[in-house]
């Protein structure tokens, strides 16, 4: 059997490979990349935009991202960071668009404002002290607080209605938040980089095994699943982009960098608006604070979206818990992911995590009719026959060493990578594609050092993105500059 070298061997064909090939090409057109998907399409798992939340997280109205403690104090330094790095995602999208690698911004991304609503005295309360803490950084400068009903009802018309006038409420907005259609957004950057002839696709391919050679590289098995047909791949560097079958090939890797790490998977659905009428009558995602007990991508928002071309309005997501790593996965996934290595993590964290599970299984157990009281609190008239339930997208959340407890839950991402920099692999959820720009920047760092610090990359790296090298979070005029850009030219503003 022959086989065929390439410098870049990326598993999945999600927004974190497609980035991640994206900025490599971009730094390095001469690199031979081969991207690999176990699908029939690309992008169709977490990616998808049916899967993910679409927020285009910016840390504007996801209140998870700017906690209390128990002594009240609001820590805001997490929605800094997001909002810093969903940034850097736009610059990227910006100079991909300038460049004709992109095509109209509105084929992946539009203008949809962001707002977080909250009800009673205290989530007023702790909405108003979010604000004027965020409002006092350039990053938030633009955002907006009312308790006034007539303004609530101009931003968000559709939830006033008949909303009961004793209940105090309160919404903060950015009006130039968006709405990403990532599975769209990561085709067109598939389709471009298959223009070149150093860029392969090879779809309904799995991987099913690799190794790591004398040379340093990796020597993968790679199978056809429509034809069988096997083929062997000698790759310099491999990036493990496959969502949440990410951790099954990290552990095949068996490099010492994966020891302890497992996995939790939480499903989601969400509730689709069947009546156009009610469609047209919201345009923004507004977010509210998450049930007690509920994990932090469960945080419940009435959302407007735009996919393939077309509006559609969501609410949810709902949790629930399941056995599978992948939407089009298998129930033995979680089992299968049980090794010597994480054994004491698995165990630690699934003891302190006992309620979480019980809340997770109470979600997936739910009526339709005691969902859509839940979505009565966002919309008070929210009529059963109007809403049908959709499957939402799988996320394996990390477990990982813990010492104190053996094991801990994490919601979050995480980048795993070889002390080599041979290999690298994505793990977690939330903010995930938001942040992917950003994410994959990282993994060049780790894994291409020495290209990186080369004039040629470092150059060029900053012809695409602006800030890099550089704080969004300390430097306002830098801010004000690359904003300025990334609205106008993805028609934001």
């Amino acid at each position: 059997m022959t086989v065929k070298k390439v410098d870049v061997l990326l598993v999945g064909s999600g927004v974190m490979s497609a980035t991640l090939a994206t900025l490599i090409h971009e730094l390095d057109p001469s690199m031979q990349m081969m991207m690999v998907e176990r699908l029939p399409s690309i992008a169709a798992e977490s990616t998808d935009a049916w899967n993910n939340a679409g927020t285009g997280h910016a840390g504007y109205c996801e209140l998870n991202y700017t906690p209390m403690d128990d002594a009240g104090n609001i820590s805001i330094n997490r929605a800094l960071a997001i909002n810093a790095s969903f940034e850097v995602s736009l610059q990227l999208w910006a100079s991909l668009v300038e460049k004709n690698a992109l095509p109209t911004p509105a084929k992946f991304i539009n203008k949809t404002p962001h707002l977080s609503f909250v009800w009673g005295k205290d989530n007023v309360e702790f909405l108003r002290q979010r604000y004027l803490m965020l409002k006092m950084h350039p990053l938030f400068k633009d955002m907006e607080f009312s308790e006034d009903t007539a303004q609530l009802t101009e931003w968000m018309p559709l939830m006033m209605q008949q909303r009961d006038s004793a209940v105090k409420v309160a919404a903060t907005r950015v009006s130039y938040g968006s709405d990403v259609d990532f599975g769209s957004l990561t085709r067109e950057l598939v389709k471009h980089l298959q223009k070149s002839a150093s860029f392969q696709l090879n779809i309904n391919t799995e991987v099913t095994h690799l190794k790591r050679l004398a040379n340093g590289h990796w020597l993968v098995n790679i199978k056809d699943r429509i034809t069988k047909k096997l083929q062997k791949v000698e790759a310099s560097f491999v990036f493990l982009g496959a969502g949440g079958g990410a951790l099954k090939l990290l552990q095949k890797s068996g490099i010492p960098e994966s020891q302890g790490y497992g996995g939790f998977p939480v499903s989601g659905q969400w509730l689709v608006c069947n009546n156009p009428d009610i469609i047209k009558q919201h345009n923004s995602k507004v977010y509210g604070k998450a049930a007690i007990g509920a994990p932090p991508m469960s945080v419940p928002h009435l959302d407007t979206r735009i996919i393939n071309g077309k509006p559609a309005l969501l609410f949810g997501p709902y949790a629930g818990f399941t056995t599978k790593f992948l939407k089009k996965g298998s129930y033995l996934d979680l089992f299968k992911s049980v090794k010597p290595s994480n054994l004491k993590s698995l165990f630690g964290a699934g003891r302190h995590n006992i309620d979480l599970t019980r809340y997770l299984i109470g979600e997936a157990l739910q009526k339709h009719s005691s969902r859509v009281t839940t979505l009565r609190e966002f919309y008070p008239l929210a009529a059963d026959a109007d809403w049908h339930l959709e499957s939402a997208g799988k996320r394996v959340q990390i477990i990982k060493k813990c010492d104190e407890k053996g094991g801990k839950l994490e919601f979050g991402t995480e980048i795993v990578a070889s002390k080599d920099g041979t290999i690298a692999a994505l793990l977690g959820a939330s903010p995930g594609a938001s942040v992917s720009v950003q994410a994959m920047i990282h993994v060049i760092e780790r894994c291409f050092a020495d290209q990186i610090k080369t004039e040629q990359w470092h150059s060029r790296i900053k012809a695409l993105i602006p800030s890099y090298g550089e704080s969004l979070v300390d430097n306002s005029e830098l801010l004000a500059r690359v904003r300025s850009r990334t609205l106008q030219v993805l028609n934001l503003g």
